[in-house]
């Protein structure tokens, strides 16, 4: 068992989660905020985050990944580095926040995703820092009618009751469990209905990460529901229905579909370095003079693929990966050429 792990992988994963440990530590005043009915969200925070560094660790050893995310950071860092800023910003807010690349494919479905991606933001926005005791409410000294909000151990603002905005923060996770519902519903409409969905979606892949979100949401309105409605007569049941869906959404973040919301954000750093790789110089392809690929994506592709164990040296500095496409065929039938040359049949 132990061989199957990585072991730099592992040493990251733990020190970035000690480092975690220590900071809600810190920002619950040594545990002092920390609500203790919320510990098992918290270990299975934890766990997520362990298995998220793990993962991500794991992932940027691979030699492509791991080029795109230096030179990531060597372009951004660079003599051109407000140029490269401005053009991380832009990507970051038509990508990542609007999520332009969904809308340009279908409305409806950017809608729905967009729905489902802002609601969970939403509701991880709120819950950790719950969870980890560095937002506290509570009544105001000496007053029946007044709520106060603490972030890190400090008074930040305070609020009466009865008001909109008292309505408001006490039932902002019911909003977003009614956005992640609404978005939810519009994917397994999409998932029950388009063919090519059906013939490729799988229920680990696509059924589960929405069946999840699903259980979440509603169980989350249900404690909801029952304490207005209900008097708790089913809180018991309801928290730990609740506790149980987000603890099994917690720990499949890492190993499932969820993973692509912490790999998204390095696409910035392949546009960028498609972009700039465009406005500098370019490879020449010796077969047909022709520009066909930046050259310092032919640069990297020869380290990348050396590597991977692939070594298209050709002798004399150059490199078979010089070629462009073109040149690569017309290489490959000049090859097949000079064999069948050798062997005095040109057919059969």
């Amino acid at each position: 068992m132990w061989r199957l792990l990585n072991l730099r992988a592992l040493s990251f994963a733990t020190a970035a989660t000690a480092f975690l440990a220590l900071i809600i530590v810190i920002g619950s005043r040594n545990l002092q905020n920390f609500d203790a009915a919320l510990v098992a969200y918290l270990f299975g925070t934890v766990f997520a985050f362990f298995g998220i560094a793990y993962r991500y660790a794991v992932w940027l050893q691979r030699p492509p990944t791991w080029r795109y995310f230096v030179r990531t950071w060597e372009l951004l860092f660079s003599r051109q580095f407000f140029p490269s800023l401005g053009l991380l910003i832009r990507d970051f807010v038509n990508r990542i926040l609007a999520q332009r690349f969904i809308f340009n494919r279908s409305k409806k479905r950017w809608a729905g995703h967009m729905l489902m991606a802002w609601g969970c933001v939403l509701a991880f926005a709120v819950t950790i820092p719950l969870t980890f005791g560095w937002i506290q409410f509570g009544l105001k000294n000496g007053t029946i009618d007044t709520y106060e909000a603490w972030v890190f151990g400090f008074r930040a603002f305070e609020f009466p009751l009865s008001t909109i905005l008292a309505f408001n923060v006490f039932h902002v996770l019911d909003w977003s469990a009614i956005a992640v519902i609404i978005g939810v519903a519009v994917m397994m409409r999409r998932r029950l209905t388009e063919p090519g969905l059906i013939a490729t979606q799988t229920f680990f892949g696509d059924w589960l990460p929405l069946i999840l979100l699903l259980a979440i949401s509603v169980t989350g309105l249900g404690l909801t529901l029952d304490y207005d409605f209900l008097q708790g007569r089913v809180h018991q049941f309801m928290a730990i229905t609740h506790a149980l869906t987000v603890i099994l959404f917690l720990i499949w973040i890492p190993f499932g579909k969820f993973f692509h919301i912490v790999q998204r954000p390095l696409q910035l750093g392949v546009d960028l370095y498609r972009i700039r790789g465009a406005s500098g110089e370019q490879a020449v392809c010796p077969h047909t003079g022709a520009e066909f690929a930046s050259k310092m994506h032919i640069d990297d592709l020869k380290v990348v693929t050396r590597q991977l164990g692939f070594n298209f040296d050709l002798g004399d500095a150059k490199s078979h990966l010089d070629l462009s496409p073109q040149g690569k065929r017309a290489a490959l039938a000049k090859a097949h050429l000079r064999e069948r040359e050798k062997s005095g049949a040109y057919f059969g």
